[in-house]
């Protein structure tokens, strides 16, 4: 029996695409080991949305490479969003990397193994079919998922906030049939699955592209809501912009819709908010949490903040701790900006120093805490 060691650095989605890598390879073979010492094959699942995530990647990878060295029929694989950001760069600098994939290539990781062992070359997998509908082959599930499970419902990002490399790591959006989803819940609830959390960078913009009969997000919602067995339903990620009246009223209409939302302000500052495209202003995100706590009180919130975005000044910052302390968030994902290759902002002056960035981090976490 071959087996896989398979590592993941990132977001949901990451972890999703891991899932199902493993999921196709067990229908080739192979099964999943916690060792790599074990492994005829070794998936690293990559990010790159910060730099923190590449210099981890390429750590690990230094470390795998003795195993390599002692072991010539070992396969090493590197998938995600650091494999479509870099290409033959990765290839460059790891010249005992066999392949190379990026997110859009996930259903053909047998496919790559094969084309390995086959020809015994190296190879870029890389880009994005625009005119492929999204869709995810069935496959038996391997085991039983667990309580809580993630299903994919939209890929790709059409927002272009200058920070963010996802719409060139990941592509634009693409929405699934509500249908094929509808049939994956009740597959992974039949086989002992409690909640489900809808997966996207941007769910709320579900039902834009890709679809045959587009439907909004809010009627993917009821349509899930209704499969018989399930108990919980969560999703993430949601952008400002498109999170609609009709959403904030599904979460009093739909029993099983957690009272939990993730809602990245980013910053609170309007000045920022505009360099960083995200196309609201502060006081927008505000009436928004006033309209969705009117709507679900005790609603538990959580989001996503950049300190150090160029241009940050003091008065910058202090908007954002205010924004903090007037929300409340039950939980905060806080990062120091990190200039990223091929984005908007990489080209603006990175004008806060390595210190003040640290401070204002540090900062952030303890008011967070």
């Amino acid at each position: 029996m071959k087996q896989v060691y398979l590592d993941t650095f990132g977001c949901q989605m990451n972890v999703a695409d891991t899932d199902r890598m493993e999921l196709i390879l067990f229908h080739s073979g192979y099964r999943r080991t916690l060792e790599k010492e074990d492994a005829d094959l070794i998936l690293v699942n990559t990010c790159s949305i910060r730099e923190k995530a590449e210099q981890k990647t390429f750590s690990l990878f230094g470390g795998l490479k003795p195993l390599k060295q002692a072991n010539p029929d070992l396969i090493l694989g590197l998938t995600g969003c650091l494999g479509q950001q870099e290409g033959e760069k990765l290839l460059q600098r790891m010249p005992y990397l066999d392949f190379v994939m990026g997110p859009d290539q996930v259903d053909g990781i047998a496919e790559a193994v094969d084309r390995v062992r086959d020809t015994g070359k190296s190879f870029v997998w890389t880009g994005f079919d625009r005119e492929k509908v999204y869709s995810i082959p069935e496959l038996s599930l391997p085991k039983a998922p667990g309580p809580s499970t993630f299903v994919n419902i939209i890929k790709g990002c059409d927002k272009f906030c200058t920070f963010c490399v996802v719409p060139f790591t990941r592509g634009r959006e693409k929405s699934r049939e509500p249908e094929e989803i509808y049939a994956e819940i009740r597959h992974l609830v039949d086989h002992g699955a409690k909640e489900i959390i809808l997966l996207g960078q941007n769910v709320n913009s579900y039902g834009k592209r890709g679809l045959k009969s587009p439907i909004p997000f809010h009627e993917l919602l009821y349509g899930v809501a209704q499969i018989p067995g399930l108990q919980r339903l969560r999703f993430t990620t949601s952008h400002p912009n498109d999170f609609t009246r009709e959403t904030i009223q599904a979460y009093r209409d739909i029993d099983i819709l957690m009272n939990h939302l993730h809602l990245p302000v980013q910053s609170g500052n309007n000045e920022v908010l505009k360099a960083m495209r995200r196309d609201h202003t502060i006081e927008e995100y505000k009436d928004l949490l006033l309209e969705l706590k009117s709507e679900v009180p005790g609603i538990s919130l959580s989001t996503d903040i950049i300190v150090g975005f160029p241009g940050e000044t003091n008065k910058a910052f202090e908007d954002t701790l205010n924004i903090m302390q007037e929300v409340g968030y039950s939980s905060s994902f806080m990062f120091a900006y990190s200039p990223r290759p091929g984005t908007p902002a990489n080209d603006l002056p990175d004008s806060v120093p390595d210190e003040t960035k640290k401070y204002r981090l540090q900062e952030t976490i303890a008011l967070q805490s």
